[in-house]
């Protein structure tokens, strides 16, 4: 693990907690946080070291603000390099077959919409904010659309994106954008996890990279693709222990191959 002064990474059993430690700029990202988030996306799902990860921002008061305005340098980019540091992040998540995590601990605003975006799930504290307000500053969530297309509705998402004005919790739980919200954030969080690390490692990886491939297919692409796929999931090890073990009327013992 690679633990530095912007991000804080904690092995909590089989889950890898990454925790933003710029509380003081609401845990606004920079591209310490950018690039740390992304490394230990890529180590994970290369060593398998943990089953889940959760990502989450310091303190009570934000989740995530988004880039950090304060420095002047947010929306500077190198324009020689045909990518860029947080888009190849969203790209980074979206290769990970590691279920990711979203713990809104408070206002998720702007890029944090975008961090919270590309998890596969994620769960809010009941006084956590949401909100698109990039149209204040005179630009627009441009990269954030690409993982929030796909989680809510076309007309809620244009009225976040042109009015720029925050919503509750319980409103972004309404539309779809989280799993759950509740008093005690952690309690929720940890409800989600323990329905989670029971199941089989091997699943859940192949299952994920399933569900993002077939996303954007057509019917036809969808199910000659899953037809295949299904044949491969019985070949593990965990398929054949999962149905020893339910015949046997036991709990299986996973070994995530």
């Amino acid at each position: 693990m690679s633990t530095t002064p912007e991000l804080l990474e904690e092995q909590r059993g089989p889950v890898l907690w990454l925790t933003i430690q710029r509380e003081e700029r609401r845990n606004a990202m920079n591209p310490a946080v950018l690039s740390g988030i992304a490394a230990a996306i890529a180590r994970v799902n290369r060593t398998r070291e943990a089953q889940a990860i959760v990502i989450t921002g310091a303190g009570s008061k934000a989740f995530c603000a988004g880039a950090d305005l304060q420095t002047g340098q947010s929306f500077k980019f190198d324009h020689s390099e045909p990518t860029q540091t947080f888009a190849n992040l969203l790209r980074q998540a979206r290769a990970s077959h590691v279920p990711l995590i979203a713990r809104v601990n408070g206002a998720c605003m702007a890029g944090g919409m975008g961090l919270m975006g590309m998890c596969d799930m994620a769960v809010a504290a009941r006084h956590a904010i949401f909100g698109l307000p990039e149209v204040k500053v005179g630009v627009f969530p441009a990269q954030v659309l690409s993982v929030l297309g796909d989680l809510l509705p076309r007309r809620v998402l244009t009225e976040w994106c042109l009015t720029g004005e925050p919503v509750s919790a319980e409103r972004a739980h309404a539309v779809g954008l989280i799993n759950g919200v509740a008093d005690d954030v952690d309690e929720a969080l940890q409800a989600l996890l323990d329905r989670l690390l029971d199941k089989s490692p091997a699943a859940i990886r192949r299952g994920l990279y399933t569900m993002k491939q077939t996303e954007h297919m057509t019917f036809e692409q969808s199910i000659a693709f899953t037809e295949s796929q299904i044949a491969l999931f019985a070949l593990s090890e965990d398929a054949a222990e999962g149905q020893v073990a339910f015949r046997e009327k036991r709990k299986p013992n996973w070994t995530g191959q």
